[in-house]
């Protein structure tokens, strides 16, 4: 089969011919239809995210496929199906705390790495094989417009820790990071989900005026000024009430500051979710106040990406229009103008911008 392989990190991908991958026990063989590519793809292929891919390998965080092969462990799975393909591998000998591994993408620790080892190959090909438990289902009029559908990757990371932070109807939430890709995809999935209204804190103002034209009213743009206090109280004055619960979702570049003055706007009893990355690159820690944090009884939880249900969750949220994918700007390439599409989605990370690898069929 024909693949994206990256061979170093700083070199452009080269598609190529591979070994087509074989399943074995507990795997299914899916023929991929459509991958997003992030917008951050250009960083991890170029080694400035520090991501421990081990190339020469096969990237891509999941996508649509159709069934080629389903092993006798799959009771309801049959080849033709169109299903989702979740990147997020998590290990079989400990229910407790698994390892985790995002396939072709990410790892956790020494014991994601080995089980990175095992499925070492991720979406930017023809085919793919993955385990069964990470193939989902998808409504048959997903066949319309896979591409489109393909964005479920992105909804379903902040989906993650909405859940992970316990969001109610008729609460409010801060996104911090809400301009960005994943950001204003929690804005979305929160609405969709029944929160009273949103604050969107965030410099570009192009960003802040789509998300309020897309959202209305329960919609609270925040153009933030870099000075901590200054934004604190603008968060806390657009919220009209008190905000039950913040998810940060800022870039590795992002300084602390902006992560603390979002998370210092919530209730006494409320939640904050961190998802983000800030820290990760190196700078300043986030340095909550420890008597702020205590006599205000906040939940603090760190959530990296989100339980396997939430997959389920989400694709039921698409298909009843709960959450439209129809203002979904995508972009599409095939497979063999792949560092063209890494190059776009670097430039086109914007609010629902979408860059997604359609390789042939057939």
């Amino acid at each position: 089969m024909r693949a994206a392989v990256l061979s170093r990190f700083g070199a452009p991908l080269t598609v190529q011919e591979v070994p087509d991958p074989r399943a074995g026990g507990g795997e299914v063989l899916v023929e991929i239809l459509a991958a997003s590519v992030p917008p951050y793809a250009d960083e991890v292929f170029g080694g400035r995210r520090n991501y421990p891919l081990e190339p020469p390998v096969v990237p891509g965080p999941g996508g649509v496929g159709r069934v080629l092969h389903a092993g006798p462990d799959a009771t309801r799975l049959r080849a033709g199906d169109l299903v989702w393909c979740d990147c997020t591998v998590r290990s079989r000998d400990d229910a407790l705390t698994p390892d985790i591994t995002l396939q072709g993408w990410s790892s956790r620790g020494e014991g994601g790495a080995r089980l990175a080892r095992h499925l070492h190959d991720g979406a930017f090909a023809e085919r793919m094989r993955v385990p069964t438990e990470n193939v989902h289902p998808l409504p048959a009029r997903a066949e319309d417009d896979p591409a489109r559908w393909a964005s479920l990757g992105t909804y379903v990371i902040p989906y993650g820790g909405l859940l992970a932070g316990g969001l109610q109807a008729g609460e409010t939430l801060l996104v911090s990071g809400a301009t960005g890709n994943l950001g204003s995809a929690a804005v979305a999935v929160a609405l969709a989900m029944g929160a009273a209204r949103v604050v969107a804190p965030g410099r570009n103002r192009a960003a802040l005026d789509l998300l309020a034209d897309r959202f209305g009213p329960r919609l609270r743009p925040v153009e933030l000024t870099g000075d901590e206090d200054t934004d604190r109280g603008a968060l806390s004055a657009a919220a009209d009430g008190p905000v039950d619960m913040v998810i940060d979702l800022l870039p590795p570049a992002a300084p602390a500051s902006v992560a603390r003055a979002a998370a210092m706007t919530v209730r006494e009893y409320g939640r904050v979710v961190l998802m983000g990355g800030v820290g990760m690159l190196g700078g300043a820690d986030l340095a909550l106040p420890y008597p702020w944090l205590m006599r205000n009884s906040v939940t603090v939880r760190g959530q990296w990406m989100y339980p396997r249900p939430a997959n389920t969750g989400m694709i039921r949220l698409i298909a009843s229009g709960a959450l439209d994918l129809a203002p979904e700007q995508v972009r599409t390439f095939t497979l063999d103008a792949v560092n063209e599409a890494v190059a776009y989605a670097a430039a086109h990370g914007g609010p629902f911008e979408r860059t997604v690898l359609v390789p042939p069929t057939g």
